[in-house]
């Protein structure tokens, strides 16, 4: 505490008794010093006090990965909203390649003393990724959500989609179809959504390693994916993402085949406009209402000085068929 002062003081240029009722919030010291303080102690990387920590303009860092995928703009849309109703102010921090990292975007969450922070898809769901930034939040006693499937060892409360019972709901919709060769297109090996959904699918019936494609999420991985699970004479594909489904759909026609006669392909997201593809796509739809707002009370909660349990809150999928899976072919 007195080498705090010290150092607050001297950056200033006030007394340690100055900064020291700054901090205990006594009077007696002019608006101008006081803000100088507060940003003093933020440049300074300490907390802020608990009295103060109101004082932040209530701003909330709402992290993504990306904007490409409508899946996050549509969490964007209900988490902001939920804050907005709160008097919070979302802060979205997209990830861009070569661009901003998550852990710069951190760092200036931090400095501008954000009351929390909301990341909807990241490197947490990454077990082989970078962590240090999410343990400088839990350093700093951030509150902070995590939606969708974070590795254990994190800590933070999250809310996230049964990985488990979307895979089994596609794939009891495939076998009804009379598939017997079902295949995978996942994210990377570490990705632990991927990884849930893998070890679902292991239960339900027969799926060689030759019938799991790996990919990273997008049209273009899901193309090269599925082009090798087709080829190896998969009938009906399930994706870990709607964009990975839309590409998986561009394969089986670049190869004469048609969707869904030939190759049936199932989502998963229900993202934004899926009913308006050729043809309109059967996925696996996420509760992305209930979530973002199971998230935005969470985070408040925490805000709010509240206890909230570490533990993950599943929420259930629903399959909705559409125009892109039908029964398997007979030759």
């Amino acid at each position: 505490m007195t080498r705090r002062l010290a150092e607050v003081a001297k950056k200033v240029g006030v007394s340690e008794a100055t900064v020291s009722r700054v901090l205990n919030g006594k009077p007696g010291v002019s608006e101008a010093t006081r803000q100088a303080v507060l940003s003093a102690l933020d440049v300074l990387g300490y907390e802020r006090p608990t009295q103060l920590r109101g004082e932040r303009a209530r701003l909330v860092g709402l992290v993504l990965p990306e904007l490409q995928n409508p899946i996050f703009p549509a969490f964007a849309e209900v988490i902001g909203g939920a804050l907005a109703q709160l008097g919070l102010t979302p802060v979205l921090c997209t990830q861009t390649k070569g661009g901003v990292s998550e852990a710069d975007y951190v760092d200036l969450l931090l400095q501008q003393q954000v009351s929390g922070v909301v990341f909807a898809g990241g490197l947490y769901a990454q077990a082989d990724a970078p962590h240090d930034h999410y343990r400088l939040l839990a350093d700093r006693n951030i509150p902070v959500v995590l939606v969708n499937a974070a590795i254990e060892h994190l800590g933070f409360p999250g809310v996230s989609c049964d990985d488990a019972v979307a895979v089994e709901q596609a794939w009891r919709h495939l076998a009804s179809l009379g598939h017997e060769r079902i295949g995978l297109v996942l994210g990377p090996a570490d990705h632990m959504p991927s990884a849930r959904k893998l070890a679902a699918a292991r239960t339900m019936g027969d799926l060689p390693d030759a019938h799991v494609a790996r990919a990273m999420f997008s049209i273009e991985g899901g193309h090269a994916a599925a082009t090798r699970l087709i080829d190896r004479g998969v009938t009906g594909i399930i994706c870990a993402s709607d964009p990975l489904a839309l590409g998986a759909i561009r394969a089986a026609r670049r190869k004469g085949l048609d969707v869904p006669s030939r190759v049936s392909v199932v989502g998963y997201d229900d993202s934004a406009f899926m009913n308006c593809t050729e043809p309109p796509l059967t996925t696996v739809r996420q509760p992305i209402e209930a979530m973002g707002r199971a998230a935005v009370e969470l985070l408040n909660a925490q805000i709010n000085g509240s206890a909230v349990a570490r533990d993950e809150l599943l929420f259930e999928p629903e399959l909705v068929v559409r125009g892109s899976t039908a029964q398997a072919p007979r030759d």
